[in-house]
């Protein structure tokens, strides 16, 4: 089961201007989205502990952004 809830990933595409979104879209949506918000969390935490942290920080989610 996939962590972002699928109803609140509609409505941003919705917010984007699509109409409707289908439950096959919707649910591909939040697998993709999951996958890269990991990528991102992933990259972020190499940073954050090159820097000495065990903490993410924004700044670090910056650099993963632009790494990515």
């Amino acid at each position: 089961m996939a962590d972002l809830p699928i109803a609140a990933v509609s409505r941003i595409a919705k917010a984007n201007g699509a109409e409707r979104v289908g439950a096959d879209a919707a649910e591909l949506l939040v697998k993709k989205a999951e996958a890269y918000i990991g990528k991102v969390a992933k990259e972020a935490n190499k940073l954050a502990s090159h820097a000495g942290r065990k903490t993410i920080k924004a700044e670090d989610i910056e650099m993963a952004l632009e790494n990515i």
